[in-house]
C-alpha cells in the first residue's frame, strides 16, 4: 500500500480501529491501491463520544471570540499546505489537481466565513417594559456529527467543521470509505492550529458506523451529504431518535437554453456543468431542455465537450461500478431512441489504464420518460430534451422529484426572472452553470434534495448548530408591574 493503515483521530491522536473488517482505498486515476481502511465498530464511536463528552464543557465556555482564533490560524494552514491537500484529494477522488485545487480554496473560504460568526451571533436585547429587559443568546448544542460524501473529500467536511465547531459544539465525523485520507491531513492542521482534544474526532467505516452515529443516545445533531435513497433513510433514523438532522441528497439539475442566450458562453457554461469533477457533484448539470430553435447552441455545446479530455482536463468517476452504471444510462438512453451526439463510453488513458474514466457524452433527443431524463447519473453526461416553449419546460423541470439547481441562460431578463420566480429549486442560475452560492449565502436545495430545516453553510447553519436561549431581567421593582412585567 502507498499508505499506512487509516486509523481513527481520537481525542487529539491517531488510534487503531478495533474492528478486524477493512477495505482496500484504491485511486479511481490508475488503480494503485491507496491504504486498508478498518471499518470501526459501535465501540469505536463510543470512544470518540467520550472524548468529545469530556472536552465540550471547556470548548462551549470559551468565549467565540477566542474559539474562532484556532480557524483563522487554520485557514492559515490550509494555504500553506494547499497543495499537499490537493494532491491527496486529486489522488484518491480521481479528479484533476485544478479541480482539487479549486476544492481546497472553496474550504479556505468556508473557513474565512467561520471566523465572522462573532459578529453574526451578538442576539438581540430589548427593553421590553420599564426596568424588563429581553435577550437571546445562540447556545452550542453539544456533541454533533457530520457523515460526509465521497465527491468533495475536503470540501464537504468543512461545510460543517469550521461552523460547528466554532459555535461552540465538540464534532465526530464519518469519512466516505471510498475518500478517507484527505480528512487525515485536515485532522493534523486543526491540531496544528490549536484546536482542543477531544473537539475533533474522525471514525471511519461504512454503513454499519452511520446507524451507530443515528442511535447513539449523546449524539444531538445529524448532518448528512450523499444519494437522497441514504438522506431519506439517515433523515429517518436520526429523527426517530429525536435528534436534529439535516441530510443533503441528489440532484437532477436542469439548464433551460432559449434561443436567444449567448452560444458561445452557453456552449461553455453547459460543458462545464456537466463534466466538471466528472459530472459527480450535485450542482452539475445533467439534463438540458432546450427552448424552440437552439440547434446552433446544441452544435458548440458539442464542440466543447471534444476539448474535454479524459485523463488531462477530465478526472476518473470514483469506481468500476460506477464507470458501469452511467455507461448503461447512455446505453439505454440510445436504445430507447435518444441520439448520441458525443460519446463517452469505452474510454481507456493511456498509462492509465485501470483508471476508470468516462468521456465527455452529449445526448440529444432525450424523452421526459427516458431513465437518464429522471434519474441521477453522476457522471459527464448532458441529457438534451426539447420543447416548444418555456412553459413546457417548467413543467418538465418542476415534475422533478429533486430541487437542487435550476439555471436558465437568456438575454431577456423578463424571461430570466420568470424562470427564478417559478423553478422549483433552491439554488437558481442565470446565464451560470453551476450555481452555488457563495459565503455567507447558504448551500441547500428542496424537495428530495434535502431534508430538514435550513441549510448546512452559510448563515443558515447557525440555527441549525446552536439552540436560542431567551433570558428576560427585572432588577428595579420600584418601576411597578404591570402585564408585561
Amino acid at each position: 500500500m502507498k499508505y499506512e493503515r487509516i486509523r481513527n483521530f481520537i481525542n487529539g491522536n491517531f488510534k487503531p480501529v478495533s474492528s478486524a473488517r477493512t477495505l482496500i482505498i484504491t485511486s479511481p486515476t490508475d488503480g494503485t491501491p491507496l491504504a486498508e481502511m478498518p471499518c470501526s465498530s459501535a465501540a469505536d464511536l463510543d470512544e470518540a463520544v467520550k472524548a468529545a463528552k469530556a472536552a465540550f464543557p471547556a470548548w462551549s465556555k470559551t468565549p467565540i471570540k477566542e474559539r474562532v482564533q484556532v480557524f483563522f490560524r487554520y485557514k492559515y494552514l490550509l494555504e500553506k499546505n494547499l497543495q499537499e491537500l490537493a494532491e491527496l484529494v486529486s489522488e484518491e477522488n480521481g479528479k484533476t489537481i485544478g479541480e482539487a485545487i479549486a476544492e481546497v480554496e472553496k474550504c479556505i473560504e468556508l473557513t474565512e466565513f467561520a471566523t465572522s460568526l462573532p459578529q453574526l451571533i451578538t442576539g438581540e436585547v430589548l427593553e421590553v417594559s420599564k426596568g424588563v429587559e429581553c435577550r437571546t443568546s445562540h447556545v452550542p448544542l453539544g456533541i454533533v456529527a457530520a457523515i460526509v460524501p465521497f465527491n468533495f473529500p475536503a470540501m464537504v467536511p468543512n461545510w460543517t467543521i469550521p461552523n460547528a465547531i466554532a459555535l461552540g459544539n465538540c464534532m465526530i465525523i464519518k469519512p466516505s470509505e471510498k475518500v478517507p485520507l484527505s480528512l487525515t491531513i485536515i485532522a493534523r492542521l486543526l491540531k496544528e492550529a490549536g484546536l482542543p482534544n477531544g473537539v475533533f474526532n474522525i471514525v471511519n467505516g461504512d454503513s454499519e458506523i452511520v446507524n451507530a452515529i443515528c442511535d447513539h443516545p449523546d449524539i444531538e445533531a445529524v448532518s448528512f451529504v450523499g444519494s437522497t435513497k441514504v438522506a431519506k433513510i439517515v433523515y429517518r433514523r436520526a429523527t426517530q431518535n429525536l435528534k436534529r438532522c439535516l441530510a443533503l441528497g441528489g440532484a437532477k439539475n436542469h439548464l433551460l437554453v432559449l434561443p436567444d442566450a449567448r452560444p458561445d458562453m452557453t456552449a461553455a457554461n453547459v460543458a462545464a456543468s456537466m463534466s466538471g469533477c466528472a459530472g459527480q457533484r450535485c450542482m452539475a448539470a445533467s439534463a438540458m431542455i432546450g427552448v424552440g430553435a437552439v440547434d446552433h447552441i446544441v452544435e458548440k455545446i458539442c464542440a466543447e465537450a471534444k476539448k474535454i479530455i479524459p485523463g488531462q482536463n477530465l478526472g476518473a468517476v470514483i469506481s468500476k461500478e460506477s464507470k458501469e452504471r452511467i455507461e448503461r444510462y447512455i446505453t439505454e438512453a440510445e436504445s430507447a431512441g435518444a441520439k448520441i451526439l458525443v460519446d463517452g463510453r469505452g474510454i481507456t488513458v493511456t498509462g492509465k489504464e485501470n483508471g476508470t474514466y468516462v468521456g465527455p457524452t452529449v445526448i440529444d433527443y432525450v424523452t421526459p420518460d427516458m431513465a437518464i431524463a429522471k434519474e441521477e447519473v453522476f457522471g459527464p453526461v448532458i441529457s438534451i430534451l426539447r420543447t416548444n416553449t418555456l412553459d413546457e419546460a417548467l413543467i418538465i423541470e418542476n415534475a422533478s422529484p429533486y430541487g437542487n439547481a435550476a439555471s436558465v441562460f437568456t438575454e431577456n431578463g423578463g424571461l430570466a426572472r420568470y424562470v427564478a420566480d417559478n423553478a422549483s429549486a433552491g439554488m437558481i442560475g442565470v446565464n451560470v452553470g453551476v450555481p452555488v452560492p457563495r459565503e455567507p449565502f447558504s448551500f441547500g436545495g428542496w424537495n428530495e434534495s434535502k431534508f430538514g430545516v435550513g441549510d448546512i453553510t452559510g448563515k443558515s447553519s447557525i440555527e441549525f448548530w446552536t439552540k436560542l436561549k431567551k433570558s428576560t431581567t427585572k432588577w428595579n421593582p420600584e418601576a411597578g408591574v404591570n402585564w408585561m412585567s
